[in-house]
Order: structure tokens, then sequence, then C-alpha cells
């Protein structure tokens, strides 16, 4: 019989510091998978807006990886708040610059609702997190 060895190996996951940084990643999490679901939906009507949707849910799934290794670093609170504002900003961009973006054939669109309030947050909570660090 051999021996059993122990190697310890350092880690490269890591947990937040800080309360909002689980808030941080549920954000991203929702989001993510949300875009990926209505990657689903979109590729019926532009090949274009499905792949986008699909990178765009990639994204945020990857952040949220990322953020938990120990390759984050706090600069990248701020692209985490920018890629998550200028995602909101390209739903207006796509659908118009009125409340009728949250709209898809006359009924309120309850995921882009749940997305663009899920990136509002996560926007905030990066500068936050950026800010405390």
């Amino acid at each position: 019989m051999g021996t059993a060895t122990n190697t310890t190996t350092a880690s490269t996951v890591t947990k937040p510091d800080n309360a909002v940084g689980y808030i941080a990643i549920l954000m991203a999490l929702i989001t993510g998978v949300l875009h990926l679901v209505a990657a689903t939906n979109a590729i019926q009507f532009s090949q274009l807006l499905g792949i986008l949707f699909v990178l765009n849910g990639l994204g945020f799934l990857g952040g949220a990886g990322l953020y938990l290794t120990n390759y984050w670093r706090n600069e990248l609170f701020i692209v985490a708040a920018v890629y998550s504002i200028v995602t909101i900003l390209a739903l207006f961009v796509f659908q118009g610059w009125t409340v009728e973006a949250f709209y898809m054939q006359g009924n309120i669109n309850p995921l882009a609702v749940i997305t663009k309030a899920a990136e509002a947050v996560l926007a905030v909570c990066a500068i936050y997190l950026y800010a405390a660090e």
C-alpha cells in the first residue's frame, strides 16, 4: 500500500469580503442567465441580436466567476459598473428611449425589467465595492 500525501495548494477561489459582494454576484447571475434565456427568443428575430444576448449573458457570468478568483483587482469594479450601465443603455438603443423599451408586443416584458433592475443594482454595488477598498 502506498502512503497518502497531503499537498496543499493555494486556492484560486475566494469569497467576497463584503456582503455587498454577494449581492453583486447574485445580480450578475440573474442578468447573465436571463440574457441567455432571452437569446432563445431574440435569435428568432435577429441572429445578430441573439448572439449579442448570448455574449452579454456570458460576460456577466464570466465576470461573476472572475470576481470569485484571486485574479480580481479593485479596478475591475469600475469595469463591472460600466459594463452594466452600457448594457442598460443598449436596451434603449435597440428599443427606443422611452418606457416603451420595456414592452414587447404591447405587454410589459418582465425579462427586460428584471435584467435592467439587476444591472442597475450591480452597477451600484460595483461602485460601492470600488470605493470601499
